[in-house]
């Protein structure tokens, strides 16, 4: 007997993304009291498009450029032994680097928390930064590490068992957030 196939069922879209990181940047903003100190690091492969697309809305309401980077957690992870055939993407750090900096780390989908507790070893390596924030564009739930996003575009209760899909015209040809049972 075959498994019936389910549709993906979208959660976002393209128009919902872009709301999603405009309140996301002005969030940004107001905390940071303005442009003034603030590095973006995204996190590959998505993280990093969103980051950018951060940066440009931080820098269109804030009235400064803000660094924007990549910063890989691929060797950071604590999940190589079941999952090898990770390639490592390239970190990008901007000039000036992070020491003394409000660090925000973007990423797409905040699940486990695994990835962004990776992230923080890997920024360890670079610099000091003054802060850590973390921008999220999904927060689904089911922590393993006591890790919380500070900017969220939006917050979708979801299973174990499901999946949720991010989709970006710079990386999928088409702009939406689906979420998918197994």
């Amino acid at each position: 007997m075959s498994t019936p196939t389910v549709q993906p069922r979208t959660v976002m879209t393209g128009a919902d993304i872009a709301r999603a990181l405009t309140r996301i940047s002005h969030e940004i903003l107001e905390s940071n009291k303005g442009p003034e100190g603030l590095v973006l690091l995204g996190i590959p492969t998505r993280g990093v498009t969103l980051a950018h697309r951060i940066g440009a809305l931080v820098e269109q309401f804030g009235g400064a450029a803000v660094p924007v980077g990549a910063l890989d957690v691929t060797m950071y992870r604590d999940d190589l032994h079941r999952n090898p055939t990770r390639s490592p993407q390239r970190t990008q750090i901007p000039p000036g680097g992070v020491d003394g900096k409000v660090v925000v780390l973007v990423d797409d989908v905040l699940f486990s928390g695994r990835s962004i507790r990776a992230a923080l070893d890997a920024l360890q390596d670079i610099g000091r930064p003054a802060a850590v924030r973390l921008a999220t564009l999904v927060d689904r739930g089911h922590r393993e590490l006591p890790i919380r996003p500070d900017f969220v575009g939006k917050n979708l209760p979801s299973s174990r068992d499901e999946r949720v899909n991010v989709r970006l015209d710079e990386t999928d040809g088409s702009e939406a957030v689906t979420i998918e049972g197994r």
